[in-house]
Order: structure tokens, then C-alpha cells, then sequence
């Protein structure tokens, strides 16, 4: 049961940060939007990644490398931002 619980919590704060995903979707609009939409799907992979990936179990060598991917991807979103960003609208 030790195993299970925290799981448990997990799921429930996902569901929970679901509503608030579909909550702030009807509610919000303009950039508070995308900031509230953001955030919360840090949250959310950030605790996927923790738990269901175990991460909180593994050495300091894998965390470096799962930390090294997501600090690639966000080189490649903002690359991808600033070339979009600078293209004439013509």
C-alpha cells in the first residue's frame, strides 16, 4: 500500500490540475490564457515525469539527462519561436 498511495495523490492532483486547465479554457482568455495553460501543463509533466517516470528513485546521472532533454526542447521551441517571430507577414 506504501507504493500505492503516493500514485494515488498523484492521479488526484492531475485530475485536479485538469479541471483547472478546462476551468481556465472557459474562463480566461487573451495571455492570462496561455500563462494559467503553461504553467499547469509544467505542473503536470513535471509530476508525471517524477513519479510515473520515477525519477525521485533514480541517481543524479539520469535526472541530469531528463533535465538535459527538456532544456533541448525548450533550445528547439525557442529557435522555432524566433524564426517564426522574424519572417516578413508578406
Amino acid at each position: 500500500m506504501h507504493v500505492v498511495r503516493p500514485l494515488i495523490f498523484v492521479w488526484a492532483a492531475l485530475m485536479s490540475l485538469l479541471a483547472l486547465t478546462i476551468a481556465a479554457s472557459f474562463a480566461l482568455t487573451g495571455p492570462l490564457s496561455l500563462v494559467t495553460s503553461m504553467g499547469v501543463a509544467t505542473v503536470k509533466a513535471v509530476l508525471v515525469y517524477w513519479f510515473f517516470m520515477h525519477l525521485r528513485e533514480e541517481g543524479g546521472l539520469i535526472r541530469l539527462a531528463a533535465i538535459a532533454g527538456i532544456a533541448w526542447l525548450m533550445i528547439f521551441f525557442f529557435l522555432a519561436l524566433a524564426d517564426y517571430a522574424t519572417r516578413s507577414s508578406s
